[in-house]
């Protein structure tokens, strides 16, 4: 491209879509398209004109406008949506057009007529953060119009958003002299943030325009908060604050400081002829960002069945969704500033790494936090598998005394009478695992699962127990029910090797074979999957795949042996043991 044609400069950028323009264009798309050509040519359009702004690009629901004047752009936009309350004012509300809108200031490269740049990504960060017909500025906007505009400004602090290098000082337009409210409705006090995950279930917007789709959506949203309810980790706000929001328009992260929550759950309910479709999506609070959505469909005739694995499908998502938003955030917090929970969630991903090194880090983390708190039976379960995995595994880390201390963890954990359904199965597994103690280990998890049945990694937990106490027909049961609650799961290797060793165990080799192929694919590095490789390929009569296996699981654990792995796997059948230990024979590996 030639050099006449790109060029770099400093300038004042607005970005600007439509909130919902999907869920707008699905329910009616010519009218929403009507309404919006109409919008741009009979007010967007003849006022940016008139404030000497360029539209640059266009994408369908949004637009990006570049201003000379930073006062003119600020100005523009307060006009801009002050009109659009107006066209909106004898509208039904979930017909709105409505936009948010982001402003800031900086280098922006140009091609042609398009926009190019940092200083582009970062007025569209910003008005992603805004509410529906607001404004969010960067600092450099508001340093600029501060002493030439009399507009009431929030300031949300610094803000780390997708793919900007540094975090952005953001803030919202509150209020315009002359202008009326910009927000819909003064600030509620603060409530203050729990120490654990805190999440608000929203009532569900019937999108059918019948009204007998009500009570099917008030009690969707009642069934998701008494499921999430039971979760002895999360703080889950009571459905009869959460239905005050009930036909309102409402700006989530407004909500979330009024409730006192990090996470907000919102969807709506579409009937059409004979069919149903429910989505929802999780929000965090402060940032009004995403982290996850989803949508359901079912038949009419079977509604309340229907509502029953919407339920648990929507539960059993968010748990590892929270569980993820919950580990990053921890790991922004300073580390003077750590408390037992914070230390537990930075342990996690450790954990589950299942490696030498990883797993040093984690009871690093896990027994900082035992010391903040004695008595946290999430941090002492987890310890607990820690130790349980050097001993299973026979890593060059454990020590002679890595049995008890796995054992007495786990006792703690389960003495603490805690109601986390985590904390209980991982040391119900232990119990079993270390203390060959399997009718304790067993009663422990199935008290998790009556506790919480939609959360995977019990239901992984669950699976291994049984797996190893004789059971692979109930442990296939359990596996699959993991996959199913977390089917995109990083940590589903765990899983997919444990239904590929109860295949095994069932005399399913070929089904082992494969299930073990797609779990090794995710995690290479874990020696039970070449375990079950080499013995899946023995019983098929593949006999340099077992070798294959064996040579791979050298590799992962040098210097095992036949003798070794008699002594780590905890296997109650003996049957079961022989099945494994022939086929590393099979592969070649040394007594």
């Amino acid at each position: 491209m030639s050099g006449d044609a790109t060029k770099r400069k400093l300038t004042t950028i607005v970005a600007a879509d439509v909130v919902e323009f999907s869920r707008l264009i699905s329910a009616d798309e010519e009218g929403t398209l009507a309404s919006l050509r109409a919008h741009r040519a009979e007010l967007i359009d003849p006022k940016i004109a008139e404030h000497e702004g360029r539209i640059a690009n266009t994408a369908g629901d949004s637009l990006l406008v570049e201003f000379p004047s930073v006062v003119d752009a600020v100005r523009c936009m307060l006009e801009i949506q002050s009109g659009m309350d107006e066209r909106n004012a004898e509208i039904a509300e979930n017909q709105q057009v409505q936009f948010r809108v982001g402003i800031n200031v900086g280098d922006v490269v140009a091609e042609g007529n398009d926009l190019l740049g940092d200083g582009v990504n970062v007025a569209a960060r910003l008005e992603a953060l805004s509410e529906q017909g607001g404004i969010c500025l960067s600092r450099a906007v508001r340093d600029q119009i501060r002493d030439r505009m009399e507009i009431a400004l929030e300031d949300l602090g610094e803000v780390e958003v997708k793919n900007i290098a540094r975090p952005v000082r953001v803030f919202r337009v509150k209020s315009s002299v002359g202008g009326g409210p910009v927000v819909s409705a003064p600030l509620e006090p603060e409530q203050p943030l729990p120490s654990k995950p805190s999440i608000a279930v929203l009532p569900f917007n019937n999108m059918s325009g019948d009204p007998e789709q009500e009570y099917f959506a008030d009690g969707m949203v009642e069934d998701i908060i008494t499921a999430l309810s039971r979760l002895d980790q999360l703080f889950v706000i009571a459905r009869n604050s959460s239905f005050t929001y009930k036909g309102r328009s409402v700006d989530v992260r407004q909500v979330s400081k009024e409730l006192g929550v990090r996470y907000l759950l919102e969807g709506s309910v579409r009937k059409a002829g004979g069919r149903i479709r429910i989505t929802g999506q999780l929000i965090e609070g402060a940032s009004g960002a995403h982290l996850w959505a989803d949508n359901f469909d079912g038949s009419v005739e079977d509604v309340f069945d229907l509502q029953d694995q919407i339920t648990e499908s929507v539960v059993g998502a968010i748990e590892p969704t929270l569980r993820k938003a919950e580990i990053e955030r921890s790991r922004r917090i300073p580390p003077e500033n750590l408390d037992a929970y914070d230390l537990y969630l930075r342990a996690l991903p450790h954990a589950y790494a299942m490696q030498p090194d990883e797993n040093s880090e984690a009871l690093r983390l896990l027994n900082d936090a035992i010391e903040h708190d004695p008595n946290y039976a999430p941090a002492l379960a987890n310890a607990a598998w820690c130790y349980e995995q050097r001993l299973t595994r026979g890593w060059e880390t454990t020590q002679v005394s890595d049995a008890a201390t796995s054992v007495a963890l786990a006792r703690r954990a389960v003495a603490t009478n805690s109601d986390d359904a985590n904390a209980l199965a991982t040391a119900g597994f232990v119990l079993l695992m270390v203390d060959r103690d399997y009718d304790v280990g067993l009663t422990t998890i199935d008290r998790a699962l009556s506790i919480n049945p939609n959360t995977a990694p019990i239901s992984m937990f669950a699976g291994w127990a049984n797996t190893f106490a004789g059971r692979p027909d109930i442990a296939l049961t359990c596996f699959q029910r993991a996959l199913r609650l977390s089917p995109t799961d990083p940590g589903s290797f765990f899983a997919l090797t444990g239904t590929a060793m109860a295949q095994l165990l069932s005399d399913q080799p070929e089904q082992a074979s494969e299930m073990a192929g797609k779990s090794m694919a995710l995690n290479p590095g874990w020696d039970t999957t070449q375990l079950v490789l080499a013995a899946a390929s023995s019983q098929l009569g593949r006999p340099l795949d077992s070798v294959a296996a064996v040579e791979r699981l050298l590799e992962i654990a040098p210097g095992a042996t036949v003798s070794l792995y008699e002594e780590l796997l905890r296997f109650k059948c003996r049957r079961h043991l022989d099945v494994i230990l022939d086929g590393l024979r099979a592969g070649g590996m040394p007594e």
